[in-house]
């Protein structure tokens, strides 16, 4: 672990952006007195640091802490005047509640900042995987232009938009401390799964449970846990900003939680607008999340109409209920329509049989994760509080939204109306639905261990045990909730994450010896050198690792018309003075040649056929190389 010294200045700053920014505006609005108000800190700030770089470019300031501490200031101001109208929280009822939340959060924090860090291997790793070049190359560019705006994050792929939450966090860190992209990608991601995520998860704990610090303890416990997420982002994909957006997400849900408690309208308005910011930040993540946290929240709020309108039984009750039913399918059914995807990024197939998905959902362990006998045994007991207490559906029904949405993507056919209409926003990728498992299976299973611990308690009353046996018992349990960290759960996902961030001889993107090239860029061409060379085999990544343009920064993209004529013909540069002319045009100073291992798909690298396995000759000079396949030329004569 001594290697990851280096990302520590990275892991600190956005750390630091997480906490500050966030707890400014819960203190301003709310006050000091409720933890699981508090716990929300990290994910309103990741909603500021969002909207701050998205602001940044259009008032003329490059991205770094003044536009970020200037609208913290403005949102700080904001939560002053509603705490003035709405007044502050009250103190949670338990004792010792803020102890109860902060070690539990440090030991998640510690747990999942180890648990990933010996997964990445070193912070210089990247994750081999497609998705990746994009985004290294989005930070790489964000810090080249001062800007990481959701259309200039956007630009790296050539697209309008591209939500930016998780590029804003990690290109202030790399702006900071001046780290390489790797590093900073691998200490902002740190931070996120282990300040984000299980503070998200624990204000979700105490929304629903009324601020017991049992919850806050379990909740911190599971949120290391689960392999579904966050690890299987770091391997499928990757997927970054649904990492940030599902991060995010219980968090928001929290607050819709605690807003069907509210009495006075100040105070009904004052959450009304924090669930507004927080689900501005979840889109700002990414919209997969946002579509997510309609789904959980229509579940939430008319399961909590519903159980009211059984238990009161009058015309007022059930007419709220049919207002709030009507209100969310009408959202649902718009969004769901406007965020449809196309059949070129949609066709992704199922993994099994309906029934074989349901059972993988309901114990949370999809894609061959294991499940891990004390999440079950908590999931168990959740399933059966619930059936003995409906008013306790509202924790347990978005869990089941999940399970349906996971067991829809991947239990039915591809051409199954129902998995076109429901799951195609999430591109009908069963990996993104299994993602969503973990965030509202957390409550369910801390459900199952409040019931636990209260049937334990009151065994021991009757006895008249001594306090010692209850202080004993409490630490077994809280290594027991722990111990989910090393269940076989996590542990297949995270051997999963660590081969996906190895470099080896045949790493789908990088090679040990490309990325050694790549390394030596800084010293063998100038600063403002454009190479050329095929995305398709991680050349493009020559402006990740060492800041110099490349003719096309991802897979994706619209190449000129000279660009893709080179792709075909630059090995005919000695015979075709067309080439040379495209070559002058374009402005191409050096040629990287990966060979041609694709990232994707061997059959696209004939696409790319005339700038791959080249030859030295008079107008490409060698340059450098480093083992049988990666080249660098430079252009000379043209």
């Amino acid at each position: 672990m001594g290697d990851w010294i280096g990302a520590v200045p990275s892991y600190l700053v956005v750390a630091a952006v997480l906490i500050v920014p966030g707890l400014a505006v819960i203190v301003a609005g709310w006050g000091w007195r409720s933890p699981q108000r508090l716990l929300l800190a990290p994910a309103v700030s990741t909603t500021i640091t969002a909207a701050a770089a998205s602001v940044a470019p259009l008032i003329g300031l490059r991205w770094n802490l003044l536009p970020l501490a200037l609208l913290t200031l403005v949102v700080v101001g904001v939560a002053l005047v509603l705490r003035r109208v709405a007044g502050t929280d009250a103190a949670p009822a338990g004792r010792r509640i803020g102890l109860a939340v902060l070690l539990p959060l440090a030991a998640a924090a510690g747990v999942n900042a180890v648990m990933f860090a010996r997964a990445f291997g070193s912070p210089e790793n990247i994750a081999q995987r497609f998705d990746n070049i994009v985004h290294l190359n989005a930070i790489a560019l964000g810090l080249r232009e001062g800007s990481a705006s959701p259309f200039q994050i956007g630009s790296t792929s050539d697209i309008g938009f591209y939500p930016n939450g998780w590029h804003a966090l990690t290109t202030i860190g790399a702006e900071l401390t001046g780290s390489g992209v790797p590093v900073a990608v691998n200490g902002a991601n740190l931070a996120i799964v282990s300040i984000l995520w299980p503070a998200s998860t624990m204000a979700l704990a105490g929304a629903f449970f009324a601020q017991r610090r049992t919850a806050f303890v379990v909740a911190a416990a599971l949120s290391t846990g689960f392999g579904a997420f966050p690890a299987l982002f770091f391997n499928w994909g990757v997927l970054y900003p649904n990492l940030v957006g599902y991060a995010m997400l219980p968090a928001t849900l929290a607050v819709v939680v605690t807003a069907l408690a509210e009495r006075s309208a100040p105070a009904l308005v004052r959450s009304a607008l924090l669930i507004v910011l927080l689900a501005g930040g979840t889109f700002l993540g990414h919209p997969n999340a946002f579509i997510s946290l309609l789904f959980f929240a229509a579940a939430v709020v008319v399961t909590a109409f519903a159980v009211r309108a059984a238990t009161e039984r009058t015309p007022r009750a059930v007419l709220h209920l049919g207002v709030v039913s009507g209100a969310f399918v009408v959202a649902i059914a718009g969004t769901v329509a406007v965020f449809r995807t196309g059949a070129e990024h949609s066709g992704w197939s199922p993994w099994q049989e309906f029934s074989q998905a349901l059972g993988e959902g309901i114990f949370v362990a999809p894609r061959g994760f294991g499940p891990t006998f004390v999440v079950s045994a908590l999931l168990l007991m959740g399933f059966v509080a619930v059936a003995r207490r409906p008013r306790l559906l509202p924790v347990l029904t978005p869990f089941a939204v999940a399970i349906a949405l996971f067991a829809i993507s991947s239990g039915l056919r591809i051409d199954h109306p129902l998995r076109q209409i429901v799951t195609n926003p999430w591109y009908n990728d069963s990996n993104r639905l299994a993602a969503l498992l973990p965030l509202v299976a957390i409550p369910v299973a801390t459900l199952g261990a409040l019931v636990v611990v209260d049937l334990v308690r009151t065994w021991g009353r009757r006895r008249r045990l001594p306090a010692w046996t209850g202080v004993a018992a409490a630490g077994v349990a809280v290594v027991a909730v722990f111990s989910v960290a090393l269940g076989p759960n996590v542990r297949i996902a995270l051997g999963q994450v660590h081969e996906a961030y190895a470099y080896t001889d045949n790493s789908l993107i990088l090679s040990s010896d490309e990325e050694a090239l790549l390394e030596r860029l800084d010293d063998e061409t100038p600063s403002d050198a454009l190479i050329a060379g095929s995305p398709r085999t991680g050349t493009s990544l020559a402006l990740a690792f060492a800041d110099r343009r490349v003719t096309q920064r991802h897979v994706f993209g619209s190449p000129s018309e000279q660009q893709l004529f080179l792709n075909q013909h630059l090995r005919d540069i000695d015979t075709d003075p067309a080439v040379c002319r495209a070559v002058d045009d374009i402005g191409i100073d050096y040629v990287l040649d990966f060979g041609t291992q694709d990232v994707i798909d061997p059959a696209g690298a004939a696409a790319y056929s005339g700038i791959q396995d080249l030859a030295p000759n008079a107008h490409l000079v060698l340059v450098d190389s480093q083992g049988p396949n990666a080249r660098l030329f430079r252009i000379e004569g043209c």
